[in-house]
């Protein structure tokens, strides 16, 4: 076992440089630059019906409408190219540990952690794989305030297949379905105090902490907001933050799932 520990930290220690890459490829969604491509200018009588139209009276809720596609289109447009970019940034990142070497460290530190906890069971691929994708979602989220669609969707398919060896695919598919529809009605109460990148991560800590039976999947779901509420409430009595502070949520459901492990 103490090998397996030890090449799970080792595992953290060498991927940290690649996942603090990966989260370094990724802004703020302001930073998403939405342009509207360049339409070529009709001549002739395609013109005169052109310039027609534009004349013509419309209705302020089909401009809205439409605005709306371009710019969600456009977003959409950016948020892949940034993907692309940031997952190039890894691919060709030097492993080289930064100083200090807190990417690294954490990323260590939770393989080992995990290693640990299960060791000698089929469910320790699946754990890995969310451990180095979580930590690079948890880095992401504390800098940017985001969890991006790149990592959390292709994230459920993957840890689909990690799951069937255990025989507990069912119990997970089943817990995430409930997490999500659980953060997906706090976000529909408070949209502006929960993002819906938490409830898509929701889903793969209801999964996770699903397959490895009730206890876990509660422990899961009421430690990260135990966590993040108990963040708030010190923030709040050093009083570096108010009651409408915002802070990223991610982190602390990862941690709640990570500490479902050891119920």
């Amino acid at each position: 076992m103490s090998f397996i520990v030890a090449g799970a930290a080792l595992l953290g220690l060498l991927a940290g440089p690649y996942i603090r890459a990966l989260a370094n490829g990724f802004g703020p969604s302001e930073d998403l630059t939405v342009r509207t491509p360049a339409q070529p200018t009709p001549e002739g009588p395609e013109a005169d019906r052109h310039e027609a139209a534009d004349l013509a009276p419309e209705d302020p809720a089909d401009v809205h409408q439409d605005v709306a596609r371009l710019d969600h289109g456009a977003t959409r447009r950016a948020s892949r190219e940034e993907a692309r970019r940031a997952f190039r940034g890894m691919v060709r990142a030097v492993p080289r540990p930064a100083w200090p070497p807190v990417a690294e460290t954490g990323v260590a530190v939770v393989c080992a952690l995990v290693a640990w906890r299960f060791a000698g069971s089929w469910e320790l691929a699946a754990w890995l794989y969310a451990a180095l994708a979580g930590c690079a979602l948890a880095v992401i989220d504390w800098r940017t305030r985001r969890l991006p669609d790149a990592i959390t969707l292709p994230s459920y398919p993957i840890l689909a297949v990690l799951l069937v060896p255990t025989g507990h695919l069912a119990g997970g598919l089943l817990g995430g379905l409930a997490l999500t529809g659980a953060y997906a009605i706090m976000w529909f109460v408070r949209p502006d105090a929960l993002g819906f990148g938490d409830v898509k991560l929701a889903g793969l800590v209801g999964m996770l902490t699903g397959a490895l039976g009730l206890d876990a999947w509660l422990v899961g779901a009421l430690a990260g907001q135990f966590l993040g509420a108990l963040y708030a409430v010190t923030l709040l009595l050093t009083r570096r933050a108010t009651a409408k502070t915002h802070f990223p949520l991610g982190p602390f459901i990862l941690l709640g799932a990570l500490a479902a492990t050891f119920r």
